[in-house]
């Protein structure tokens, strides 16, 4: 790992067995969510295994670690998945291929990081809404927080890279191209992710329903 990169928690391991009790079953609300997480790790694979093939200098370790976390990050999805003897369901475009058909591919390193802060932000926040999710059954919350210690560390790493392009690149064009890069976001995620944001609304209306039966 470069010298500038913050240190990376070692996470916990996930559950093995099969869930059993009454969290044992998906509903296909929840499957569908489950399924967009998969679906949006691979994506974020598969950017940076483009990245890390190309990439040279200090941050290629980090990127290279970071595709591998992305991938690792879509099988701990489909073994959970697994684990409520489901199989995950076929997705259209996830949220980043929207963003990506909507900026362009990025000009330099300095977008790929500015890129990758962005999205590992609105990641991260999807994440904690769904574990404010009432019920949510042990083995997902389980994945999610495995998944977050990882997440936290991509923030951390490319906040210090982005820190440490000031010179090169100058701060003020850094600080317009994440408020660039942030602007799309919220703007993509209105038009893209709103059936995501209502499937995650329903589990919590369910999840009170049961409470009060």
């Amino acid at each position: 790992m470069s010298p500038h990169t913050p240190d990376k928690p070692i996470p916990r391991p996930l559950p093995s067995d099969k869930v059993t009790g009454p969290d044992s079953e998906l509903s296909e609300n929840e499957l569908w969510v489950l399924s967009f997480y998969r679906s949006s790790e691979i994506n974020g694979a598969l950017f940076f295994g483009r990245v890390a093939r190309t990439i040279r200098g200090p941050l290629q370790v980090d990127v290279t670690h970071h595709f591998s976390d992305e991938a690792n990050h879509s099988k701990y999805w489909t073994d959970c998945i697994a684990e409520f003897d489901r199989l995950p369901i076929k997705l259209g475009k996830t949220y980043q291929d929207q963003y990506l058909d909507a900026i362009g591919v990025p000009a330099n390193l300095m977008e790929v990081m500015a890129i990758t802060q962005v999205f590992e932000k609105r990641v991260v926040s999807q994440y904690r809404k769904h574990l404010r999710v009432p019920g949510t059954p042990a083995a997902v919350r389980a994945t999610i927080e495995r998944i977050m210690l990882d997440e936290r560390w991509h923030i951390a790493y490319v906040g210090q890279a982005l820190k440490d392009m000031a010179e090169r690149y100058g701060e003020a064009a850094i600080a317009e191209t994440l408020a660039r890069f942030s602007a799309a976001d919220e703007e993509i995620y209105a038009r893209t992710l709103a059936e995501y944001d209502e499937r995650v609304d329903f589990l919590v209306e369910q999840s009170a329903k049961r409470s009060r039966s």
